[in-house]
């Protein structure tokens, strides 16, 4: 009996995080290997471009940069201040006797008995402590980012001796970015793993839709790829025209 109570618990939500998983570390994989197919590689080219031009030209770019990083901070702050909120309703609902606990058994697939409603709940709580574990060090590194980009000369000297460089900048402000990325990733986790309460299938099919969307988001499409390509052609084809005229 037990075991009819928990088989679809126990097969469709370790599917679905699988799911998940696979999906991420495809993800990463393509990043690594082929970044300019997937939407986060060439926001990291891009982010690095903008380090250095802000590093360039720090007396006129010097406000830009860090309002520009403030409003990354206020993204990750509210997406941390939301996973503290979240945890703490949670917790608040673990400690109490209300019947949320306790679904209706004939609306619930799956097992819902107390120990059940327990692991449902702790491991949604754990997903969003992580969330906002991430998020709070992505907060860190930002903040360091916003300080070190408006210091002048980040070069190394000519007798090699190690100062702050644009490329350490660059590193820290891609880790606060990585760190963003994975408490969000968590976050959005968080949200599908809460159908649980109302069984597992649920679970599935949310995680099923949620990566079917964010693998049209994360990955750049073979035609506007092209179309990049064709452009950034033009682009130095008209260069060294110019450059030959001069």
């Amino acid at each position: 009996m037990e075991w009819k109570k928990w088989y679809l618990d126990a097969i469709l939500v370790p599917l679905a995080l699988m799911m998940m998983i696979c999906y991420h570390i495809y993800l990463s994989f393509m990043v690594r290997t082929n970044p300019f197919s997937t939407l986060l590689g060439i926001n990291s080219h891009g982010r690095r471009i903008w380090i250095s031009a802000m590093i360039k030209d720090n007396q006129k770019t010097n406000i830009l940069a860090v309002q520009t990083l403030r409003n990354i901070v206020m993204g990750a702050t509210l997406m941390a201040t939301t996973c503290v909120l979240l945890c703490a309703g949670l917790a608040a609902v673990l400690s109490s006797t209300y019947s949320i606990k306790k679904p209706l058994n004939d609306a619930v697939f799956g097992a819902h008995g107390d120990f059940a409603i327990s692991i449902k709940y702790l491991t949604i709580l754990t997903i969003f402590i992580f969330s906002f574990f991430f998020h709070s060090l992505s907060i860190r590194f930002l903040n360091q980012v916003a300080i070190l980009v408006n210091i002048p000369n980040l070069d190394p000297n000519p007798s090699g001796c190690f100062f702050l460089t644009s490329e350490h900048v660059s590193e820290m402000f891609e880790k606060g970015i990585f760190l963003n990325t994975v408490g969000n990733r968590l976050f959005y986790a968080g949200f599908s793993l809460m159908l649980w309460i109302f069984g597992p299938i649920l679970v599935f099919f949310s995680v099923l839709v949620m990566v079917l969307v964010l693998s049209h988001l994360d990955f750049v499409s073979r035609n506007n790829n092209k179309e990049k390509l064709r452009i950034v052609d033009i682009r130095r084809s008209s260069d060294c025209t110019n450059g030959g005229e001069d």
